[in-house]
């Protein structure tokens, strides 16, 4: 039988963890995954996860498979080396991803890393995670080293990299939509840049907070970390743009998964609808998990929600300078789990369908 990649996942009670393990489990380069959790991590605060865990919140990680696992291990370096782990998934804090990537390096593995941890190249956006580095010299070497793990964009590094930083979900949603205009040179950068971006409660993580509880998110809608987000550093460097070009506002919608980005942006030139249609076209013709919608016609969360595919539409004002994009995806799927296992499938030379059909 042909090597089958072995994998695991660490922090695979998360949302974007059990996302991982199901495409992991099903797919058919890979063996089952190695599902792994931190020493901290606990069960709905009630003690140490239990054994028979995957009956709990994985049901389908083993997926009937032979060698399916059937319990989430708690996480050590000789439990990887123990079951011959290639690549791991880091679905886990920034700070834990931060501290455990260097020593991951050393021992050989590949990585595809779902945190914030190694995205930014910039000292000024990545201060925004306070990280505290225990071998500063290391970590701007894995910094500078780490590959934007936007396979549309990057698919040529990402092959051959040992660190692929998986991008954010809001971050996805917005640089598709903006880096073909862009690299055409169509928009009016001074003009300014409005993305106006909604996300469905799994965006913010299973830990639940005040602010994600059922009866704050209920029948509610709300802006956050207006000028403070996270992602707002990860979309400037990836489309050249500086922060007086690009206001970012996201939004907590009341549904479990999904985001809509609307963005708004002026041209340099009239254009016609038909051009921007080309241009999108032409960008990303042959990549597989971008749709483009046709002129005038607007995706919407439930055409996307639970695929790995980018829905992209347009609507250009009369005046021909003005126009409305609107992006949508899963946040759990392309804007996380489904978008590490696209990574994968570059990494080693398959194709990036694989798995995710």
């Amino acid at each position: 039988m042909p090597h089958k990649l072995k994998t695991a996942v660490l922090g695979a009670t998360g949302y974007s963890g059990i996302e991982l393990a199901r495409l992991l489990a099903r797919h058919p380069r890979t063996e089952a995954p190695l599902l792994l959790r931190r020493h901290s991590e606990k069960s709905a605060g009630k003690g140490p996860e239990p054994p028979d865990a995957l009956a709990l919140g994985l049901p389908h990680s083993g997926n009937g498979r032979a060698n399916g696992r059937s319990s989430i291990q708690s996480f050590s370096w000789s439990a990887l080396e123990e079951h011959g782990v290639e690549l791991l998934f880091l679905a886990t804090p920034h700070a834990v991803s931060r501290e455990l990537v260097p020593e991951a390096i050393s021992r050989g593995l590949r990585l595809v890393d779902l945190s914030g941890a190694w995205r930014l190249k910039q000292e000024q956006n990545r201060a925004v995670y306070g990280f505290k580095d225990a071998d500063p010299q290391t970590a701007t070497k894995l910094t500078a080293e780490a590959v934007y793990g936007l396979p549309e964009l990057n698919a040529v590094p990402i092959k051959s990299a040992a660190l692929v930083a998986n991008p954010g979900c809001y971050a996805t949603s917005v640089i598709l939509a903006l880096a073909p205009l862009l690299a055409a040179d169509m928009v009016d950068r001074d003009r300014g840049i409005i993305s106006d971006s909604k996300s469905g409660v799994s965006g913010a993580g299973k830990e639940p907070t005040a602010r994600t509880h059922f009866v704050s998110v209920a029948d509610n809608f709300s802006a956050y970390s207006v000028f403070s987000h996270r992602h707002t550093g990860e979309i400037l460097e990836q489309l050249a743009l500086n922060s007086s070009q690009f206001i970012f506002t996201p939004h907590l919608l009341p549904i479990p998964r999904g985001i809509l980005s609307t963005i708004y942006l002026n041209l340099n030139r009239e254009v016609t609808a038909d051009e921007i249609q080309d241009c999108l076209r032409h960008f990303y013709q042959g990549k597989r998990w971008v749709r483009i919608f046709p002129a005038s016609t607007l995706p919407e969360i439930h055409f996307s929600a639970h695929t790995n595919y980018c829905d992209m539409g347009v609507c250009l004002a009369p005046d021909g300078r003005r126009l409305v994009i609107v992006s949508c995806l899963d946040n759990l799927l392309k804007g996380a789990a489904g978008q590490a296992v696209q990574n994968m499938n570059l990494m080693y030379g398959w194709d990036e369908a694989e798995g995710l059909q």
